[in-house]
């Protein structure tokens, strides 16, 4: 098996189900209880959030940096960030790292496209709604992607997010808002949702929609294990 680091801490709530899928599918993989060769790196989601209302990518970029540089130097031959949202800064990173880099999106794109599924809605961050450094590189992959468009449903969105999933609080009143939401994107032509918010899956379950769900959590967090076994 092949060492993995994972960048996590944003939230740590979501970080824990990257834990949970990753020794999940490799102990389903050997059909026992062998665990896969995981470091885990946990930022300061405070600050990141500080960095984030002050617009200063470059710290966040620099944050992450050093966090890869350690898992590097600890043996990890390959990096995930596991969250959406911390890709904005993907390519300053991987510029300066030598180990390559699990991209979210380029996970999620396989599958979307192993469904057969080519129009999407995207929730997530306002980061990862409004700048499409996630969304465009699904996109490239001739799938169209919608997102929320009134400012208010965006902001309430990121609202949510921020000030409850990421301390792990799942209020219903929240959870019919997100879903109202999908329901409205599916009425202009969305055929499936993408939760590109890693605290998402956190309160939105198969049940709870009738359009497929593509989890953002789990699928990179598949990738990363299909990266261990050398699959």
């Amino acid at each position: 098996m092949r060492a993995l680091g994972l960048i996590g801490g944003t939230s740590w709530h979501s970080t824990i189900e990257y834990y949970r899928y990753i020794n999940q599918y490799v102990n389903s993989h050997f059909g026992d209880n062998t665990n896969p060769p995981l470091l885990v790196y946990t930022l300061n989601q405070s600050l990141i959030h500080q960095y984030q209302i002050e617009s200063n990518w470059d710290g966040i970029a620099e944050l992450i940096l050093k966090a890869g540089w350690s898992l590097e130097k600890a043996g990890a031959e390959m990096l995930m960030f596991c969250a959406n949202t911390p890709h904005k800064v993907y390519d300053q990173v991987k510029q300066k790292i030598d180990i390559p880099i699990l991209h979210i999106a380029d996970a999620t794109s396989k599958a979307i496209i192993s469904k057969e599924v080519s129009k999407v809605c995207f929730l997530g961050t306002k980061y990862t709604m409004l700048d499409q450094f996630v969304t465009e590189r699904i996109a490239k992959n001739l799938i169209e992607v919608y997102v929320p468009k009134a400012k208010d449903t965006i902001e309430e969105l990121h609202r949510i997010i921020q000030e409850e999933l990421t301390y792990g609080e799942i209020i219903p009143q929240s959870k019919a808002y997100v879903i109202s939401v999908v329901q409205s994107m599916v009425k202009a032509g969305a055929k499936a949702v993408v939760l590109g918010c890693t605290e998402f899956p956190l309160m939105i379950e198969e049940q709870d929609l009738k359009i497929p769900i593509f989890n953002t959590t789990e699928i990179h967090a598949k990738a990363g294990a299909d990266f261990i076994l050398n699959k």
